[in-house]
């Protein structure tokens, strides 16, 4: 069964940093991109940053400069390090590959307030 774990969520206040970790299935970390969603509230999910098994990255235009992902080979791991976290980045957050529509995991709940 193809699973990805996502952890590192917590509350943080404005300005925090946090760094999050998803353990991907084998064959997915090293076949496909891996991506980092998010899904706040009441709105759709919304792709925030992905890295290619080059090593090549993309953010969307909401955390460009704020947030870096990476990836760990050995591990199977990919990261996200989150700086001048904002109010507005509270929401669940999933790793998945570019695209998905199945095989989600639980995500990890990443609250930003004072």
């Amino acid at each position: 069964q193809v699973q990805f774990v996502e952890s590192g969520g917590e509350l943080v206040q404005p300005g925090g940093s946090l760094r999050l970790a998803c353990d991907a299935p084998t064959i997915m970390f090293k076949t496909r991109e891996m991506v980092w969603y998010r899904q706040a509230p009441q709105q759709q999910r919304e792709w925030v940053a992905l890295i290619t098994n080059n090593g090549r990255t993309d953010y969307s235009d909401s955390v460009k400069g704020r947030f870096t992902i990476s990836r760990d080979g050995a591990k199977n791991t990919v990261y996200l390090q989150m700086n001048g976290l904002k109010p507005e980045d509270t929401a669940i957050y999933f790793c998945n590959v570019w695209g998905a529509t199945r095989n989600w995991g639980q995500g990890t709940q990443v609250t930003v307030s004072s």
